[in-house]
């Protein structure tokens, strides 16, 4: 296995309210987009089911190769 299937839900994406939710971590597409089917109707995610994301992983590489800052270090940054 070279590579992985991650399947997150998203609701009310870009709001303060932004909700995310990682549903699994599959071997192949076909057996996320089953995920996706058996979570459809269920409460909450059928209110957004738009909302599933499915993106594929290679397996013993890193995914994020800069750092970060938070939300509070970069708006300190600004007030000097």
């Amino acid at each position: 296995m070279e590579t992985v299937f991650v399947l997150h839900h998203v609701a009310r994406e870009d709001t303060p309210d932004e909700d995310v939710k990682l549903i699994g971590v599959y071997s192949t597409r076909v057996l996320a987009e089953a995920a996706v089917a058996r979570m459809c109707s269920l409460p909450g995610f059928r209110d957004y089911p738009s909302g599933f994301e499915i993106d594929e992983y290679r397996l013993d590489r890193d995914h994020w190769g800069d750092g970060f800052i938070s939300v509070d270090k970069a708006s300190d940054a600004g007030d000097g």
